[in-house]
């Protein structure tokens, strides 16, 4: 078949699009504001990529049209399509009916810790023979490509709570029909389509409804909402971890020892920190195990586990600076984040660059917690351009500890006047910030 894709560079479509292409069919797409690493990752792949939403691209004529959901109605290719009556399908849906159908789905939920744990379930599963399907929103450095179709009968996938299209508004993870699924972490977010908690925690509950009796559910025990979520109704088998019982980590999150039910059964050493890097572990961990792989051997694959680009990612060094790349954009995960890179760098100073760049921080629903996820941060600078609200009046808290500016190149300027040898500078965006790596890289070397 020949798919066109519309959205193609996001991080599923994206992985969508890979394992289109491996399975055979012929792959096309488009987008706007086309940026590493997924156009890189498709190019290599030899997928051809258009710029925009020309209605012009009739003239492929694919068998399919499949849409992401940054499609929305009033799209002038989408509306071509519409009019002309053509066959067209949501990724989610493509993916269920196309890839997962008849095999094993390990499917990986949660507001935070998505990414890097169906990673490090991917590799688990790797290192124990079982060459695994997997499409993660991110590319694992263990893997260099973020999906792939795999021999095996397991396939691995980020399940993502966010919505389907804009002619399906079910989460996107309702179509994976998962076997064994975990669910990490759940608080408030995508406040641009979630009136609050309660409406996410529904969708979870649909996303339990499909796991079968003879499935597992591989839960935070941490988490309260999670078990209003099982509260609604459980039928299949609930591995907690985290907590008193079932999967717990002893120790440093750098080297910690891994327990079941209170007894030792592996220990893990690696270069990862935080301890949400510790709960991720005993998430895929406490999922491998569902598929036969002895948590002994878990621990041990966890070893040689390398993260996911955009994960606390050294980007470089220049003028005794260190800079990093962070896909942190929930003031949870900046949090997290910054807490992580404090436990690397001691007392050394750390400079927070951040943009609220998704949608729900871009409604200002999270702002006032933004000084609290920056508090362990010497510095912050935030790109405020764009924004619906005053980031100026959100970070006020911080005095003169935070500065605001609304583009690129006047961020580059305050950090470049602020930072001195030795520090780190954090920058945390899920988009492609306007290559501010790069460019702070290039200005630190030039001074």
């Amino acid at each position: 078949m020949h798919l066109h894709i519309l959205g193609i560079c996001g991080t599923f479509m994206g992985g969508l699009a890979a394992l289109a292409r491996e399975a055979g069919h012929r792959v096309t797409g488009c987008d706007a504001g086309v940026y590493p690493p997924m156009s890189d990752q498709l190019r290599e792949l030899g997928i051809e990529l258009i710029e925009g939403y020309g209605a012009d691209q009739l003239a492929l004529r694919p068998d399919v049209w499949v849409v992401g959901n940054v499609v929305s109605r009033g799209n002038p290719l989408m509306e071509a399509v519409l009019d002309a009556g053509l066959r067209y399908t949501s990724g989610p849906q493509w993916l269920a009916e196309n890839v997962l159908h008849g095999r094993h789905v390990l499917a990986v939920a949660g507001t935070h810790g998505k990414t890097t744990t169906t990673s490090m379930l991917a590799w688990i599963l790797e290192a124990a023979g079982h060459q695994p399907g997997f499409l993660v929103g991110g590319v694992p450095h263990n893997f260099g490509v973020s999906a792939r179709l795999g021999s095996g009968p397991a396939f691995v996938i980020e399940a993502d709570e966010y919505d389907t299209a804009f002619f399906d508004k079910r989460s996107k993870f309702v179509h994976y029909r998962p076997r064994t699924a975990v669910l990490n972490n759940l608080e408030f977010d995508h406040a641009d389509i979630f009136d609050d908690l309660a409406a996410i925690e529904r969708q979870f509950h649909h996303l339990v409804r499909t796991v079968p009796s003879s499935g597992r559910l591989v839960v935070n025990a941490r988490e309260t909402s999670l078990q209003r979520v099982l509260d609604k109704g459980c039928w299949s088998e609930v591995v907690r971890f985290g907590g008193s019982g079932g999967f717990e980590a002893l120790g440093e999150p750098h080297d910690f020892e891994v327990r079941r039910d209170g007894r030792a059964v592996g220990r893990v050493r690696w270069d990862l920190l935080g301890e949400h890097n510790q709960l991720n572990a005993l998430a895929a961990i406490a999922a491998a195990e569902h598929l036969g792989v002895a948590p002994q051997a878990a621990t041990e694959a966890l070893g040689s586990f390398r993260n996911v680009r955009r994960r606390l990612e050294v980007r470089g060094r220049a003028g005794g600076v260190t800079v990093y790349d962070d896909f942190a954009h929930h003031p949870t995960a900046i949090r997290t984040t910054i807490d992580g890179l404090r436990r690397r760098v001691g007392t050394a100073r750390i400079l927070a660059v951040f943009e609220p760049r998704s949608n729900t921080m871009k409604l200002g629903t999270m702002k006032a917690q933004l000084p609290w996820s920056l508090e362990q941060a010497d510095l912050a600078f935030c790109h405020s351009g764009g924004l619906g609200w005053d980031a100026a009046q959100a970070l006020a808290p911080m005095g003169a500890k935070a500065q605001v500016a609304d583009s690129i190149d006047a961020v580059i300027a305050q950090v470049l006047a602020a930072a001195r040898p030795g520090d780190h500078v954090l920058c945390m965006s899920n988009g492609s910030f306007g290559g501010l790596h790069g460019r702070l890289l290039e200005a630190l070397a030039a001074r």
